[in-house]
């Protein structure tokens, strides 16, 4: 691969965006790399830090906060009706930090596993945890139940029990998954084309899960490989708004089961999952209002 591009979705975060940007400029990789940047309305100084400091990063300023899925779609438009297009496309968070041989890291990645349509990092969090959301399976009926019963907590090491996030693996593994994170995922264009952009229905999370599932439908691997560690300073954008945040991540839940799960699942169990769905969401947006502002996180 010898030509990619990054699209990057930006909210109000320029503190985190500016080192995000250096990070890609700093890349130690032979290729043709054209960095994307389209801002959701932010009303801090991104759009201005990105026009003075970085004049090269193909910059989209929207008018309206239209969501992740659509924000990141105005740039993949673009992408795809460029010629020539870019052998793939790296959708990233700005709170995160590419080391410098990343970029060359995912190319290879990808294009060393032909039957491949997505690849995702390994990421780390602040305090050098792993970011469990970088490798999941889909949250089917039973993976859901064992999630929001706390059986996926108490039973990391279970094959059964931890497959949502796959806490049974080794982090330090390539592996096969259902899904990486919107995070931080390289797609080849050649997918993007025949599967689709983004599912505008979506406005915050689910949007890749609902991605990667489409991808594997028509038959592309999805893969988690660690060869490249990412640092994800996790939530930036979202700590602005945490009771959007909650609303968004369990409408995101219902939009995924609805789309690919309600058909095959018989009424009465269907009925309990939303009523499950429903109730964890009050629970959490409770739970938030308790908090001091200073101390809410996100959902």
């Amino acid at each position: 691969m010898n030509y990619l591009a990054v699209v990057i979705l930006n909210y109000n975060s320029a503190d985190v965006l500016q080192p995000c940007l250096r990070s890609l400029l700093d890349q130690q990789w032979a290729g043709r790399l054209a960095i994307w940047v389209v801002d959701n309305a932010s009303t801090d100084a991104s759009v201005a830090m990105i026009e003075r400091e970085f004049p090269s990063v193909q910059l989209i300023v929207s008018p309206t906060n239209a969501g992740f899925s659509a924000g990141n779609n105005l740039a993949l438009r673009r992408i795809l009706a460029a010629d020539p297009a870019p052998e793939a496309v790296l959708i990233l968070n700005p709170d995160t930090v590419v080391p410098p041989d990343g970029i060359a890291g995912l190319a290879q990645a990808l294009a060393g596993r032909p039957k491949a349509g997505v690849v995702g990092p390994k990421l780390v969090l602040a305090d050098g945890s792993l970011d469990l959301a970088c490798r999941r399976s889909f949250p089917s009926t039973a993976v859901a139940l064992y999630r929001m019963t706390g059986l996926s907590r108490f039973f990391p090491r279970s094959r059964r029990f931890g497959r949502y996030n796959l806490t049974y693996l080794d982090p330090d593994q390539a592996t096969e998954v259902d899904s990486v994170v919107g995070a931080a995922m390289l797609v080849r264009t050649s997918v993007i084309r025949e599967v689709g952009m983004f599912d505008e229905a979506f406005f915050m999370y689910g949007e890749d899960l609902d991605w990667c599932y489409r991808i594997k439908a028509y038959g592309w691997q999805v893969w988690y490989d660690p060869a490249v560690t990412i640092l994800h300073y996790k939530r930036v954008s979202s700590t602005r708004r945490a009771g959007p945040s909650i609303r968004a991540f369990y409408e995101a839940m219902r939009i995924f089961h609805r789309k690919h799960y309600e058909s095959s699942t018989i009424a009465p169990l269907n009925w309990l999952i939303y009523v499950g769905i429903r109730l964890k969401e009050w629970q959490a947006l409770a739970r938030n209002r308790l908090r001091p502002t200073r101390e809410r996180p996100m959902a």
